[in-house]
């Protein structure tokens, strides 16, 4: 199995990408989803205001994660202990979705930070999905109904795509009218194209 790491900055159109993957009948595992359930766990809950100092349940003992959305991007050293505590569960978690799904030969690993936190050194390649800047906040303001400080507060956090692209083996430009569909296809004939190399038993030699 290749397991593939798939990421880009906030707003550059993952998301999309993940669905074309999927169109494909190729596995998808996407780390913020799976975090997201995490805050069901009342234990993990627990973990995470002992770690932030602060209590993050409302009065109907479901959790405010903007609260700590807030919290945590307007402070780095926050942010890295509260993915301290997220990381080693969602990773633990993608090894047992990878062993139910061992016959297949590509998996993709979707993580906006998978450069910053060193994800990208536990997969066999990385394909960064890139938009400029400016369109991405366009389209954030649009979905999200956030203020552009708290975009750009979340941005300053992140590797900028230029360098994550410059670090990946492939990218796909998510501009207006550019073919994303076949981009992602032609990146995964690309990693799953077997290969044509042959071994010769009798000489030990690869050829």
């Amino acid at each position: 199995m290749k397991r593939i790491g798939l990421t880009g900055g906030i707003g550059c159109g993952k998301s999309t990408v993940v669905a074309e993957l999927r169109r494909l009948g190729i596995s998808c595992f996407v780390a913020d989803e799976v975090a997201r359930s995490y805050y069901s766990d009342g234990s993990f809950v627990s973990d995470v205001e002992d770690a932030l100092g602060e209590k993050f349940c409302t009065a109907d003992g479901t959790v405010d994660r903007k609260a700590i959305a807030r919290k945590v991007f307007s402070d780095r050293r926050q942010l890295d202990t509260l993915n301290r505590l997220v990381h080693p569960r969602v990773m633990s978690d993608f090894g047992i979705w990878c062993a139910e799904r061992q016959h297949e030969p590509v998996v993709f690993f979707e993580s906006a930070i998978l450069f910053e936190y060193g994800l990208d050194r536990m997969m066999d390649a990385v394909v960064t999905v890139f938009l400029e800047r400016g369109e991405r906040i366009r389209r954030l303001l649009q979905r999200d109904k956030c203020s552009v400080n708290d975009i750009e507060t979340r941005m300053r956090n992140q590797l900028p795509d230029e360098q994550k692209a410059m670090l990946s083996d492939y990218v796909i430009l998510n501009y207006e009218g550019n073919p994303r569909a076949r981009q992602v296809k032609f990146i995964v004939d690309k990693i799953c194209k077997p290969c044509q190399c042959q071994f010769n038993p009798k000489t030990g030699k690869i050829r």
